[in-house]
């Protein structure tokens, strides 16, 4: 029987299951990482955006994806282990090498337009807040979270998984703090919308910024919908 959404499913369930979702999730601004709790129907309904239709196209994609046999990988069918490579690999490398690129974009256009557009100043307080969280919250995940994941793993010990399941909700925290800073910060910059005239450096800040923050929602997706729910079991 073919599959199709209904919306009773919650927003995480479906980017779990069809990671090509987020990109229509992405376009309506539905949160499908730190929401990713929430009954899509729910959702449509607080946004006022038309569920039949909105069903209609995600089914749509849902159904050329698998007529094209796209394959993304489902990780929700990879071990733990696997899936914490690809999170350091992909996500975390991305956030060590992409945040101190961004502090110095933020830092220019601040320095040189803030006296014309002073929102320049609110969005270089609020990306350098979520940098510094984001900083120690990496640290903490690949020095003890991870590896207590890992072993739990290999060993089959319990209470491994027991202690990394214990930080879950601390974790869940800077994942809705950050999240909370990415809509500051586009309610700031109008949505990054562009001055007239705007400057090579501002553009490509404001272009850097919206890359940064489609590759968070994947990343904080992968965790609190994929990872840590394994881990719960575990309490």
């Amino acid at each position: 029987m073919e599959r199709t959404f209904s919306g009773l499913e919650t927003v995480g369930e479906i980017v779990a299951g069809f990671p090509g979702a987020s990109n229509l999730f992405k376009e309506y601004k539905i949160d499908f990482c730190c929401g990713g709790n929430r009954a899509l129907s729910a959702v449509l309904e607080e946004k006022q955006i038309d569920q039949q239709a909105f069903l209609e196209r995600l089914n749509q994609m849902f159904r050329q994806a698998e007529e094209s046999r796209r394959r993304d990988t489902d990780w929700r069918e990879a071990a733990s282990s696997e899936l914490i490579d690809h999170i350091v690999q992909v996500h975390h490398a991305y956030l060590i090498k992409e945040l101190p690129l961004l502090s110095e974009f933020v830092t220019k256009i601040l320095r040189v337009h803030g006296q014309v557009h002073p929102e320049l100043a609110q969005l270089h307080r609020l990306f350098h807040q979520m940098k510094s969280e984001l900083e120690q919250h990496l640290i903490t995940e690949e020095e003890i979270v991870f590896p207590l994941i890992r072993k739990a793993e290999q060993t089959g010990d319990q209470a491994d998984a027991a202690k990394a399941a214990n930080t879950i909700e601390e974790l869940e925290n800077d994942h809705r703090a950050v999240g909370d800073l990415l809509k500051e910060m586009r309610e700031v910059t109008q949505e990054y919308r562009l001055p007239e005239g705007a400057c090579r450096t501002y553009t490509v800040a404001f272009q850097k910024l919206e890359e940064m923050e489609s590759d968070l929602f994947e990343h904080i997706h992968l965790e609190n919908n994929v990872l840590f729910p394994r881990l719960v079991h575990a309490k």
